[in-house]
C-alpha cells in the first residue's frame, strides 16, 4: 500500500508490547504515518520537542496517569491532538478526558475501523488550525508599520498619530483620496492594537446598494422582507470584540447614518424586522474620500455622526504631495511582482523614470502598483523602459480642462467661467451614465443631494433623469 503520509509523526504509548506492536503496524504499515513508541509516558514527554502531529495515549501507565499527561501535554501545545485508550472503559474517564481536551477516546480492544478515520480527522484538524495561525501571524506581519512602505515625513506623522491610538478605542476618521491606502491604515491599526486577535471586518458602503447595506451592517429576521427566507446576522454581529471599517463613509444614506450613531452611543442595535437588542463592543475606524464637514453644511450627512465619527482624523496624503516615496514604492513593487510573475526586473530607465516620478498619480498607490505590474508584464528586457510605460503618464503634463463634449484643452484656450464648467460637468456626467444620477454622482464625487440641487439650479429634467 503506498504510504500517502509519511511525514507525519504518530507518538504511541502504551506500556503493553502487544498493543504498541498492534498500533504500529497499523498506523506505520498499513496507514503511513512515521512512529515512535514509548513504554513510559514521562520518557515521550521528554521527547515532545520532535513535534508529533498526534499522540495515542493510554491511561494507564507504569509511572505515570494518562489523563493527568493530558493536561501537562495541553499546557505545552494546546492544539496538539490526543487520542486516549483505556483497558477500563469507563464513561466518567471518557469525560473527564475530553473535557480536558481529547481529541478522542478509544477502549480496549481497539477497533482499526473506527480509530483510522479519528486519527486522520485529528491530523487533518491540527494542519488546518496551524495553517490558520501561520495565515493570522502574516497578516499581523503584512500590516504591520514597517510594511507600510514609506519615507515621507508626512506619512511619518501619520504613523506616530496611528500609534497613539493602538490600545483605546477611540473612533478614527481616515480622509484621503482614492488609492492613497487609508484600508491600509485601518488593518494596520487593528492589527497593532489590542483588538488584533479578533475580527477586522470590512463594509465597502459605495459598493453595497442602499436598500440592502442596513439589512449587511445589522443583519435580518427571516420574513423581515421579500427574500428574507432565513435570518442573516449582520457585520455588527461579526466584527463584535474586534474592529468594524466603515469604507466609503460618505455614501452612506442620512436614515442609516442616524441608526449607526446609535448603536456608537449605545452599543446596541435590532436586526432588520426583530425585536431584540443587541449588544455589541466593536471598535469603529471609518474612511472617506469626500469631505464630510462640507457635505455637513449641505445637509448630505449627520452633523452629530461626524463628529462622533471624527473623534480622531488621521488625513493620508496623496502620493503627489509624497513625491519621495515613489521610487521607494517602485522599487517595493518590482521586487512583489518579479516574485508573483518571476520576472528579474531591475528597475526602471532614466528617461521612464523621469516621466513616472513627474506624473501625478490621480489613483495614487494603486495606480502606481497596477502600472509597475502592466510594465513588468509588456517588459521584454530587464529594464522598464518609455515604450512600455501608459500614454498617460507618456502625455505632456500640462493644465487639462474638460469642455462641454468632455475632450481635453491645453492653457491657449479661452477660459470657461467656473460656474459654467460645473454645469457643463453635471450634463457630462449624466450623459455618460445614460441619465443614472446615483452613478452620475459617484463619478463626480459628490452627493446625490448635491447633485440633484445642483441639477435644479442648473434646470435640468430632474424626473426625466
Amino acid at each position: 500500500m503506498e504510504k500517502t503520509n509519511l511525514g507525519k509523526l504518530i507518538f504511541i504509548v502504551d506500556d503493553e508490547p502487544s498493543i504498541r506492536k498492534l498500533l504500529t503496524h497499523w498506523v506505520k504499515n498499513q496507514w503511513g504515518y512515521e512512529v515512535v513508541t514509548f513504554e513510559k509516558g514521562l520518557d515521550m514527554m521528554k521527547e515532545l520537542d520532535q513535534n508529533p502531529a498526534l499522540i495515542l495515549l493510554d491511561i494507564m501507565l507504569p509511572d505515570s496517569n494518562g489523563v493527568e499527561l493530558l493536561s501537562e501535554i495541553k499546557s505545552y501545545n494546546p492544539n496538539l491532538p490526543v487520542i486516549m485508550l483505556s483497558a477500563q472503559g469507563s464513561i466518567e474517564v471518557a469525560l473527564e478526558s475530553l473535557r480536558l481536551g481529547a481529541f478522542d477516546y478509544f477502549p480496549k480492544p481497539i477497533d482499526s475501523n473506527r480509530i483510522e478515520p479519528a486519527i486522520k480527522n485529528a491530523i487533518r484538524s491540527y494542519d488546518l488550525h496551524k495553517r490558520v495561525e501561520e495565515l493570522e501571524d502574516n497578516i499581523q506581519n503584512e500590516y504591520s508599520f514597517d510594511n507600510i512602505i514609506s519615507n515621507d515625513p508626512r506619512m511619518q506623522t501619520v504613523f506616530k498619530l496611528v500609534s497613539k491610538i493602538l490600545n483605546n478605542d477611540i473612533t478614527v476618521l481616515i480622509n484621503g483620496e482614492s488609492g492613497t491606502g487609508k484600508e491600509l491604515v485601518a488593518r494596520a491599526i487593528h492589527y497593532n492594537g489590542k483588538r488584533k486577535d479578533k475580527p477586522f471586518v470590512v463594509v465597502n458602503c459605495a459598493s453595497i446598494p442602499r436598500e440592502l447595506l442596513e439589512s449587511e451592517l445589522f443583519g435580518h429576521e427571516k420574513g423581515s422582507f421579500t427574500g428574507a427566507h432565513q435570518r442573516k446576522l449582520g457585520k455588527f454581529e461579526a466584527a463584535n470584540a474586534g474592529t468594524l471599517f466603515l469604507d466609503e463613509i460618505g455614501e452612506m444614506e442620512m436614515a442609516l447614518q442616524a441608526k449607526i450613531l446609535r448603536v456608537i452611543q449605545e452599543k446596541e442595535f435590532e436586526r432588520v424586522g426583530g425585536n431584540e437588542t443587541l449588544k455589541v463592543d466593536v471598535r469603529i475606524l471609518s474612511a472617506t474620500n469626500r469631505d464630510l464637514k462640507e457635505m455637513v453644511e449641505n445637509n448630505e450627512f449627520r452633523e452629530d455622526l461626524y463628529y462622533r465619527l471624527s473623534s480622531f482624523p488621521i488625513v493620508v496624503p496623496s502620493l503627489r504631495n509624497r513625491r519621495g516615496d515613489i521610487v521607494v514604492l517602485i522599487n517595493h513593487f518590482i521586487e512583489k511582482f518579479n516574485k508573483k510573475i518571476g520576472t528579474k526586473i531591475k528597475g526602471l530607465s532614466k528617461k521612464a523614470m523621469k516621466h513616472v516620478y513627474d506624473y501625478d498619480w490621480p489613483g495614487n498607490i494603486r495606480e502606481l502598483e497596477n502600472t509597475i505590474e502592466r510594465c513588468i508584464i509588456l517588459t521584454d528586457t530587464d529594464e522598464i523602459d518609455l515604450d512600455v510605460l501608459p500614454e498617460a503618464i507618456l502625455s505632456p503634463n500640462i493644465n487639462k480642462q474638460i469642455d462641454k463634449n468632455g475632450a481635453m484643452f491645453t492653457e491657449s484656450s479661452p477660459i470657461i467661467p467656473f460656474e459654467k464648467l460645473k454645469e457643463e460637468a453635471i450634463k457630462h456626467a449624466l450623459d455618460r451614465t445614460n441619465g443614472n444620477v446615483v452613478e452620475a454622482a459617484r463619478k463626480l464625487n459628490i452627493g446625490r443631494a448635491t447633485m440633484y440641487r445642483l441639477m435644479e439650479k442648473y434646470s435640468l429634467d430632474v424626473e426625466r433623469r
